[in-house]
């Protein structure tokens, strides 16, 4: 299923007429006050430049943590990176970042959505409040190995910066336990948002690429690990860091 519904072509081309331009962006770097306040991050770049350290996808730029592990979502067809999953003790947070409009927010119209078509293929998805506002607490039917019914939980957290939105998925322990869940937690507040100036439409995927140390080879799947996205898959790829 997919999270954002595709929108028509004349939408998309009036979304980007009313898309700032680049010169009209570097006149006024400040979030409109209708953007929800984010004191403790995620961090737009021009709040709080990555650290040096930081792992550079473009895009996004990730603390670094020990133990922890990348795994990169490939487009198939194109070979762009689309979302990048952080494993960390034993759970993982999936993200996805977006261009969104400079003056609202979106992630409200997700929540509704992202309910909606979970409903629809027969699970359940309930909103809470979280530690990055309102979330929602999301269950999918499953086929289990022995060919039973389970069902799978996934935690979905979203952030709305200035011109983008940052989409997270937190899987395994960390999607119920919330003990388990923060050293991801702390991982998702110290990611950077590079939007960039160009005019984007809403909802597009911020253009991300592979690290510079990342080797770009396909790896089985492993007993254990969290899947990376609750509704489709695609080619992995992992970077040990």
């Amino acid at each position: 299923m997919s999270v954002f519904r595709r929108r028509r072509h004349e939408d998309d081309a009036a979304e980007r007429d009313r898309a700032e331009t680049p010169e009209a962006v570097l006149e006024d770097d400040e979030p409109p006050p209708s953007l929800p306040s984010r004191p403790d991050g995620p961090w737009d770049v021009s709040e709080r430049p990555a650290p040096e350290s930081s792992i550079d996808l473009g895009g996004l730029r990730l603390p670094g943590r020990e133990g922890m592990e990348l795994r990169l979502e490939v487009d198939e067809a194109t070979g762009a990176v689309n979302g990048v999953a952080v494993v960390l003790g034993g759970s993982a947070v999936l993200l996805h970042a977006y261009a969104a409009p400079r003056t609202e927010g979106i992630w409200s119209d997700i929540r509704a959505e992202i309910a909606a078509g979970v409903t629809r293929q027969g699970g359940t998805a309930d909103e809470v409040e979280g530690s990055f506002g309102a979330e929602l607490l999301v269950r999918v039917p499953v086929r289990t190995p022995d060919g039973r019914t389970g069902s799978q939980v996934q935690r979905f957290v979203g952030v709305d910066g200035p011109r983008w939105f940052l989409r997270a998925v937190f899987q395994g322990p960390a999607a119920q336990d919330r003990a388990a869940a923060g050293e991801l937690e702390s991982v998702l507040r110290d990611v950077v948002v590079v939007r960039g100036p160009e005019a984007m439409a809403p909802r597009e995927l911020l253009p991300l690429r592979l690290p510079d140390a990342a080797v770009p080879a396909a790896e089985p799947e492993q007993q254990g690990r969290p899947p990376l996205e609750p509704f489709t898959r695609g080619p992995e790829i992992t970077e040990i860091r």
